[in-house]
Parts: C-alpha cells; sequence; structure tokens
C-alpha cells in the first residue's frame, strides 16, 4: 500500500481536482484505492459523490483512531457502479472516508507527537487497499503535518505562477524540515505543473523556472487548464467517464500522472529563489 498526500502551500491551485484525477485514473486501472478527505471543506468528498449512510466522517475517526473501524466507516464513491459488471467481474474499489469540518479541530500549528500518529492509526486498518490518496488542506498546520506522518509520498500541486511556486519551494524546504524531526522514510513524490495554460508567455517562463529548480522532481505530464473541469466536478463524475475529446485527453493525462506518481520518490535538493521577471 502506498500513501501519497496530495498537498499545496498556497489555496486556489486545483489540489483537490487533482486528488479527483488521480482517483479517477486509479479507478480506470483497477486499483483499489482509499481518498482521505483532510480538508475540512470536504471538497473532495462532493466531487467523489459519496453518500454517507450513518458512517463516521474522517474527524471523527481521528478523535479516537485507537478506536476507529476504518472499513465500516469508508464510504464508497459515487462514481463506483455496485454489483459486478456483465463479464461477472467484482467492481473496481474506490473509497472515501469522508471530510468535514469537524477535522479543523486539529489544523493547528501546536499538535505533539500523538497527534501527528493519529492519522497513522486509523490507516493502520486500510490493509486491502493498493493506494491511499490523501486530499490535505492549503496550510502547513497540524492537518497536513498528520498527513506526512502517515504517508509514504508526498505530491505538490502548484500553478506555474510566482506566488505558487515560491510557495512549492518553501513546502519542498517544510518537508525537509518534517522528515529530519518526525518522519525518515518521506520523500516528495514530485511535483503536478496544473492548470497550464499553453498561451500563456508566464506559465511557459514559470515552467521552464521549475525545471531549473526542481529538475526530475517536476513530473509530467502538466495537466492544462481545462474549461469544463467545474462540469465535472459539479455533476460528482470521474473525468474517464465524462463525454467529449476534452475530458478523454485529460484522463489520458492523469494516467499518465498516476504511473509516474507511483514509481518516483526521490530526494530533495536545494533550489534557487524564486524571482520575478524583471530580476532576471
Amino acid at each position: 500500500m502506498q500513501v501519497v498526500s496530495i498537498s499545496s502551500l498556497k489555496g486556489g491551485v486545483g489540489k483537490t481536482s487533482v486528488t479527483t484525477g488521480l482517483a479517477s485514473a486509479a479507478l480506470a486501472a483497477g486499483i483499489p484505492t482509499l481518498v482521505v478527505d483532510l480538508d475540512p471543506h470536504a471538497d473532495a468528498s462532493t466531487a467523489l459523490g459519496v453518500r454517507p449512510d450513518g458512517q463516521q466522517d474522517i474527524g471523527r475517526m481521528l478523535k479516537a483512531p485507537r478506536r476507529a473501524r476504518l472499513a465500516e466507516n469508508v464510504v464508497p464513491s459515487g462514481w463506483v457502479k455496485r454489483g459486478t459488471d456483465t463479464a461477472g467481474r467484482a467492481p473496481s474499489v474506490l473509497d472515501v472516508a469522508v471530510g468535514s469540518a469537524f477535522t479543523g479541530i486539529y489544523d493547528r500549528p501546536d499538535l505533539g507527537r500523538r497527534d501527528l500518529r493519529r492519522l497513522s492509526t486509523v490507516l493502520a486498518g486500510a490493509g486491502s487497499y493498493e493506494l491511499v490518496l490523501v486530499d490535505c488542506p492549503p496550510s502547513l498546520n497540524g492537518l497536513t503535518r498528520m498527513a506526512w506522518s502517515a504517508s509514504d509520498k508526498v505530491a505538490l500541486v502548484a500553478e506555474p505562477g510566482l506566488f505558487s511556486v515560491a510557495g512549492t519551494e518553501r513546502t519542498l524546504r517544510a518537508i525537509q524540515l518534517f522528515r529530519q524531526e518526525f518522519a525518515p522514510g518521506l520523500s516528495p513524490a514530485g511535483i503536478v505543473a496544473n492548470r497550464v495554460r499553453s498561451g500563456s508567455s508566464e506559465h511557459s517562463f514559470r515552467l521552464a523556472e521549475m525545471e531549473s529548480m526542481f529538475g526530475e522532481l517536476l513530473l509530467t505530464p502538466h495537466i492544462p487548464e481545462q474549461a469544463n473541469w467545474q462540469q465535472i466536478q459539479g455533476a460528482a463524475h470521474s473525468v474517464h467517464h465524462w463525454p467529449g475529446e476534452s475530458a478523454k485527453n485529460a484522463a489520458g493525462l492523469f494516467d499518465l500522472l498516476l504511473a509516474n506518481l507511483m514509481r518516483t520518490g526521490g530526494e530533495l535538493t536545494a533550489a534557487g529563489p524564486v524571482r520575478n521577471r524583471s530580476q532576471r
């Protein structure tokens, strides 16, 4: 089982969109997957079309992690058809540990080592999955650090803009410090360049800067800005089953990104400072 945190220091870069795109690719590939919605806004839960029926959300499982029965409280994604397919095969697995505002009580900077292990304890009951994707809040407070403590890898999401690239560089430094103190087995899975506009000179400039700064940590393919993504998420639909050539192309990109993400895990390298274009 690989546990991968999807993180970003800056909000609005499409972190949850990347999480759900990877979940869609995992579902299409038949990889038994659990999505842990650790963001108090619970947007991933909404996009995955979950319908809780008395199950505990992840916040309440974190409150009493040793008594949490993960297998009884996960909710199948609405993307998964119940029963068997026409060939008699069992359906693919995509489950969700549902997010809620309750997790916000842990999103503070002063969590001790015991609190940082709460998610690890909950996920001890997740042995039936091959992949766990943790959608983190856009901060470096307690919830993100709790996710990193439970993870094998961290994937960072960045838009090719000045502030987002600078935030990614700071997050890599934070991962390095966190690994030294709390999680020696943690590694960066890489950086996903998201919402890339092919006609933007600024985006082209920042992508070249990211390649120079981060080297092999910058994952491929890059994910372009997609006009119908909000429509797909609003319908609580998998991109792999959305009609149209645009969605088909996006699905293919997430297939490649998932494959690259699952086989990567590199060392952190020092990056130069992010500069505005007038400083070049």
